[in-house]
């Protein structure tokens, strides 16, 4: 009796300090929330990024194509 309650007390502690609790779990929501904010913005600012430099790449193509033709 004396080993069955060791085993259940010594089973309690370690469960006590692996599992989440409900704080632990809201915790870890608000922090995601806001790395995928932070995540989103990144990709705002690199999508107008992309955007400026698909367009730069494009008249210089554009430009050197319109030389290319005036030139033959």
């Amino acid at each position: 009796n004396d080993k069955a309650r060791a085993v259940v007390d010594a089973m309690e502690r370690d469960m006590a300090t692996t599992m989440a609790t409900k704080a632990d779990l809201q915790l870890l929501t608000q922090e995601l929330k806001s790395e995928i904010s932070l995540v989103r913005k990144d990709m705002e600012i690199l999508s107008t990024n992309m955007s400026v430099r698909l367009g730069s790449m494009l008249m210089l193509g554009l430009g050197l194509l319109f030389a290319a033709l005036k030139l033959t």
